[in-house]
C-alpha cells in the first residue's frame, strides 16, 4: 500500500481525536493548519530570512545559529504556535547579551537536528552552534563532539518557551567563551510526547521534504518585522 501525506494526515486526525476536538484541527487546510496560533504563511511571518551566499568558517567570537530547511521559509511557527521570528530573536539576544556575535545559517543537507547542528559547529569560529528545527526542538553542539553527543539537548519542543530560548542562546555563548554554565533548566511534561507525537511526525515529514543533500549551507540575513 502506498503511504502518502493524505493517509498520514488521516492517521494523525484519528490520534488527535483522543485528546480534544480542537486538536483535530490538523485535518484541513495547509500543512501549517495544526491547532496552534501563529503565522501560517510567509506573508504573516514575523521574520524575513534572505540568503546571502555560501556559508564558510567564521570568527572566534561568534556562535552559529543553524536553522532547518523549512524554518521561516515553509514553516513559520513551532509545534505550539510560537512564531519563528520570536524564537530566533530570543536566541540571538541571549548570545549578544554575553558579548558574542551570532551568525544564522540554513542547512539543507539534513532535517536531523544533531547532523546539521554539528555541521554548524564545525563552521562556527568558536566551535559552538545552536540548532533549531522548525517544530522548535533545539540543541547546543560543539565541533569536536560526536553527532549523537552534545552539550545540551531540548527535545520536548512543546514545553520550550521564549525565556528558555533566550537562556539557550546565553549558555551557547558561555560555552563559546570556554565557561562551564549550568544547564538551562527545563520543564518536564510526560504527556507532551503522546499528546504531540502525531503532529511532530507530520511536521518532520514536511521539514524533510525540503532537504537537498546537494545544496550547501547558506548564510542568512535576518529582518524582524
Amino acid at each position: 500500500m502506498e503511504i502518502n501525506e493524505a493517509l498520514i494526515r488521516q492517521a494523525i486526525i484519528e490520534v488527535l481525536k483522543n485528546y480534544s476536538p480542537s486538536e483535530a484541527a490538523v485535518g484541513g487546510g495547509s500543512s501549517s493548519s495544526y491547532n496552534a496560533k501563529g503565522p501560517s504563511s510567509a506573508a504573516d511571518a514575523d521574520v524575513v530570512l534572505e540568503e546571502r551566499g555560501p556559508a564558510g568558517p567564521g570568527p572566534k567570537d561568534e556562535v552559529v545559529v543553524a536553522v532547518a530547511p523549512a524554518f521561516g521559509a515553509y514553516q513559520f511557527k513551532t509545534i505550539v504556535g510560537i512564531p519563528h521570528g520570536k524564537v530566533l530573536k530570543e536566541v540571538l539576544a541571549g548570545i549578544e547579551e554575553e558579548g558574542l556575535k551570532a551568525r544564522v545559517i540554513r542547512f539543507y543537507h539534513s532535517s536531523d537536528i544533531a547532523a546539521f547542528t554539528l555541521a554548524a559547529a564545525k563552521l562556527s569560529g568558536s566551535g559552538i552552534a545552536v540548532g533549531i528545527q522548525s517544530r522548535g526542538t533545539t540543541i547546543i553542539h560543539q565541533k569536536d563532539l560526536q553527532q549523537l553527543s552534545n552539550l545540551e539537548l531540548f527535545p520536548q519542543a512543546p514545553i520550550i518557551d521564549l525565556p528558555t530560548y533566550r537562556a539557550i542562546g546565553k549558555n551557547a555563548a558561555k560555552y563559546a567563551k570556554n565557561e562551564t554554565p549550568n544547564p538551562v533548566p527545563t520543564k518536564n511534561d510526560q504527556m507532551a510526547r503522546p499528546k504531540y507525537q502525531a503532529i511532530a511526525a507530520l511536521l518532520h515529514i514536511k521539514e524533510t521534504e525540503h532537504v537537498d543533500m546537494n545544496k550547501k549551507p547558506v548564510e542568512l540575513s535576518v529582518k524582524f518585522k
